[in-house]
């Protein structure tokens, strides 16, 4: 009998998986009880969570895109300090600018001011977006944006075109020593420019447009740049304090190219200012008579 009753024992398990089968058409059936228990279990569940995830992406799609466009203009966006011997087209290539100097001179005019020639160092410029300023103001209406946009187009064309005129390289120097003084201080046996006696930190300018062939230091000269002219003349800058241009660069008539000094074998402060037919020393001409001949009026 014992052994007859082991031989009954599984029917209640074939049962039960014959009753699995059955409900297979069933999804609440094709479980035991067991199992049914913890489907409804996981099924009250669910469904607060899935609420969550609705609420979570129900959230304002404007809002999102306000944060999203925020975080984009706002990425990249930083301030640089200008320092000595910097320009506006140097920065732009060394920050990789898009749209170049005229791309910063414009995010940045109210802080350079009208010239973009006239930068100092210490001046905090904006790169990688609009500045604050420009941005808030320019907002009110279609009609001052579009006025301020043609107001930098102006700006920029003029700051493209290089003037034809000539002009004195300082303002209010007194002419000091003269074109072709005769002196053993000088290894030609005279003065070969002339001199232009202003403070430290005067402006010194660029008496024509032209290119900048060399920036930088010259010897008994000091701190030189040489820059040759539309003419194909050369003039030459000596004694700076500070240059503010480089090798290569286009500069306009009246452009600041550095500040006066009184660097290399001076006895004081003042510009030496040269006109010659090369880059090189020796090849110089009257500057003066060059000057006046230009229809610029010296001392």
């Amino acid at each position: 009998m014992p052994a007859k009753g082991k031989h009954r024992r599984p029917k209640p398990q074939r049962f039960t998986r014959s009753i699995a089968v059955a409900g297979t058409g069933g999804a609440a059936l094709a479980l035991p009880l067991m199992g049914a228990t913890g489907a409804h279990a996981v099924t009250t569940q669910s469904a607060p969570q899935t609420v969550s995830k609705k609420a979570v992406q129900s959230l304002p799609v404007a809002e999102k895109k306000t944060a999203q466009k925020s975080a984009a203009e706002n990425a990249g966006v930083r301030t640089y300090s200008v320092r000595t011997g910097d320009y506006l087209s140097k920065i732009a290539d060394e920050q990789h600018v898009a749209g170049g100097w005229h791309r910063l001179y414009s995010d940045n005019r109210r802080a350079v001011g009208d010239n973009p020639s006239l930068i100092h160092p210490g001046l905090k410029l904006t790169i990688g977006r609009k500045a604050a300023t420009d941005t808030t103001e320019s907002s009110p209406s279609s009609a001052s944006k579009t006025s301020s946009s043609a107001a930098e187009a102006t700006a920029t064309k003029a700051s493209e075109s290089a003037p034809t005129g000539f002009t004195l390289p300082v303002i209010g120097g007194t002419i000091g020593t003269g074109y072709h003084v005769a002196g053993s201080m000088w290894s030609s046996g005279y003065h070969t420019g002339v001199d232009f006696v202003v403070p430290t930190g005067t402006s010194i300018k660029s008496v024509g447009a032209g290119t900048v062939v060399s920036a930088g230091w010259g010897g008994a000269y000091g701190n030189q740049v040489v820059v040759r002219l539309a003419d194909g003349y050369y003039a030459q800058y000596g004694h700076m304090s500070q240059i503010s241009v480089s090798a290569g660069q286009t500069v306009a008539e009246g452009q600041q190219l550095g500040l006066s000094g009184a660097t290399g074998n001076v006895t004081g402060p003042h510009l030496h200012f040269e006109i010659r037919t090369t880059p090189d020393y020796g090849s110089d001409v009257d500057p003066v008579a060059y000057l006046r001949s230009k229809g610029v009026g010296v001392g």
